[in-house]
């Protein structure tokens, strides 16, 4: 781990906050793990309180500095009447949006993230206060970039963004709001590169994308996975259960049509339950998933729909599983969304030791990924034949499934513990903080008040 000196100071400007109930804090939270706390600060916009894990300086950038989003919000609340079952209005979950329905609030979504954001005098103040020597911004929206040049400008500090998904290449590109929010995404990018000096992508195959696309040398840093979370080298065995059945496990979300692929698995699982291979898929994705989804699983009763688990539960269930399962969708919107990303889960799943079944599109950088530590099978092209195959062996063949194990554990060793990638990491922060930017960000004038508290203006 680097000395106390080597750790720059920076501000994080995100979303998310840092905390375990989200992909994004979660990899936050990891990857800033052990940090100084008088050489972190983080400014973000979720509607959370920041996690134990990490220890820093706190400020929640307030809804209504965004006012179009905060009264619309405000008049949903008061106008939204209750579900019908009697589930409460704030708690209640909207049935699977059809065709009109899904344009509009992609309209509505569109045009509330170009609205204009106000950044306070207090809010300024204490950014400047924080004296970075980097700002780092998972960004993600066109609200994000905004606020992330601004911190830019007044810490007088150089920018390093993060990408986990091509967003930048699918962001409104369909048109919404007759194409302005996608000009505004464009116009963001390129103001959010002028004050770069470094950038960061979830894969290698990110890196090097963005790298050529952006003229900036980037850095692939993903989720990464406590020592105490990995499992034991020396007993990988497989834990099937006591009737011998083969419990495929997925964990994650059901969301950018992942419950398709999952569906297809669940039918090749069902077919070989009733040949008489004793097989089931357990599901374990977030409550709203569940409550969202939970009738695309009907008449498969190989499928078993787990409950939604902490993130401290889950290294316990992925050792307990006999095979890991990682879905993408296949249809196009979405590969282009996904192609470089690389799930927050499967650096968990190789450190669990055990082996994983991997089905989307080939060049996605997850299933590349999985390629790459020989993990498992990867089913790359929606293909029955193919799909049936490769869970027939993983089901069939306990030596394959023990070999596929131990050789994703010994690469999540070599790629994925948190303290080998903390020193990287802060390395590549030490070094962006001292290279220049294309267009220097220069301070704004005034004065800004201290900003005590959780709470950003």
């Amino acid at each position: 781990m680097p000395s106390v000196e080597e750790y720059p100071r920076v501000l994080v400007v995100s979303a998310a906050v840092f905390d375990r109930t989200t992909g994004t804090g979660i990899t936050l939270s990891n990857l800033f793990a052990g940090w100084p706390p008088d050489r972190l600060a983080q400014l973000y916009t979720e509607d959370a309180s920041p996690g134990a894990e990490v220890r820093g300086t706190f400020a929640r950038f307030a809804p209504r500095n965004a006012p179009v989003e905060y009264h619309l919000f405000r008049l949903r609340q008061r106008t939204r009447r209750p579900d019908p079952a009697g589930v409460p209005a704030a708690e209640a979950v909207d049935p699977l949006p059809g065709p009109v329905r899904a344009r509009l609030r992609a309209q509505l979504r569109a045009f509330v993230d170009l609205s204009p954001v106000r950044v306070p005098v207090d809010v300024r103040g204490w950014l400047r206060e924080q004296r970075p020597d980097v700002v780092y911004a998972t960004l993600g929206s066109i609200r994000m970039m905004r606020l992330a040049v601004t911190a830019a400008q007044e810490c007088d500090a150089p920018l390093v963004p993060h990408f986990m998904d091509d967003w930048p290449s699918t962001l409104y590109a369909n048109g919404q709001v007759l194409g302005v929010p996608r000009l505004a995404v464009l116009a963001g990018m390129r103001e959010v590169m002028r004050h770069s000096s470094y950038g960061m992508g979830i894969s290698e195959a990110m890196a090097r994308e963005f790298e050529q696309r952006y003229g900036l040398p980037f850095a692939a840093f993903g989720n990464c996975v406590s020592p105490s979370d990995f499992a034991d080298p020396d007993q990988p065995a497989s834990p099937l259960s006591a009737d011998g059945t083969v419990d495929l496990v997925y964990v994650g979300g059901l969301h950018l049509d992942r419950w398709r692929s999952l569906r297809r698995i669940g039918e090749v699982v069902q077919r070989l339950a009733q040949r008489g291979t004793p097989a089931r898929l357990t599901v374990h994705a977030p409550a709203t998933n569940l409550a969202q989804y939970d009738g695309v699983f009907a008449g498969l009763p190989a499928v078993r729909l787990g409950r939604s688990l902490s993130a401290g539960e889950v290294p316990g269930v992925l050792r307990q599983a006999d095979v890991l399962v990682h879905v993408e969708a296949f249809a196009e919107e979405f590969r282009r969304y996904t192609r470089y990303s690389l799930s927050t889960k499967i650096p968990q799943y190789l450190a669990a030791g055990r082996p994983v079944l991997g089905f989307g599109p080939a060049e996605l950088a997850s299933m590349a990924h999985l390629s790459a530590a020989d993990a498992g099978r990867v089913v790359g092209v929606d293909d029955e034949a193919a799909l049936t195959e490769a869970v027939g062996a993983l089901c069939a063949d306990a030596e394959l499934r023990d070999r596929f194990g131990r050789q994703g554990l010994a690469y999540a060793v070599r790629h994925h513990r948190t303290d080998r990638v903390a020193a990287r990491f802060a390395e590549v922060l030490r070094e962006a903080a001292h290279r220049r930017v294309a267009r220097p960000p220069a301070p704004r004038s005034g004065s800004g008040t201290t900003l005590r508290g959780v709470d950003a203006g």
